[in-house]
């Protein structure tokens, strides 16, 4: 008995992820494809809507790490002031996994095409769904 209880546990769970993971996969996407598309277009604002606006926000760069969207965007702002240095942003997705129903890791690439050179790195993201919105809640940049 205790092995068919342990048996419908582990399908209910695996049930709940399987349909939550599918809907929140694209819904992630769509939340970096709207940055990459904001930071195309030269908005670093529109660019931070994909974050947590929130004190707690953690970047993680080259200079080490930076706690709050202000001073996150303020960085942004100081490292990227005009659309020349932005330039065009691709990004590859390797791995979007579940940690839990709201609660996202993300794996990928990223890769800046600009008129002098083409800087590139990879990026680990930890995503939170909040009030029903996935939000960037850790980068970590290199």
């Amino acid at each position: 008995m205790k092995k068919i209880a342990m048996f419908c546990l582990g399908c209910m769970l695996a049930t709940g992820v399987f349909a939550q993971s599918k809907a929140d996969r694209q819904a992630i996407l769509d939340v970096l494809e709207k940055q990459r598309g904001a930071w195309n277009k030269g908005d670093v604002e529109a660019y931070m809507q994909g974050y947590w606006k929130n004190d707690s926000l953690l970047f993680v760069g080259k200079s080490g790490p930076t706690y709050g969207w202000q001073q996150t965007l303020d960085n942004y702002k100081r490292g990227y002031p005009d659309k020349s240095a932005m330039g065009f942003l691709t990004f590859g997705i390797k791995k979007v996994d579940f940690l839990a129903k709201d609660r996202a890791f993300v794996l990928g690439s990223w890769n800046l095409k600009r008129e002098k050179d083409e800087p590139k790195g990879y990026f680990t993201l930890l995503l939170r769904k909040i009030n029903g919105q996935w939000k960037v809640v850790v980068d970590h940049s290199s």
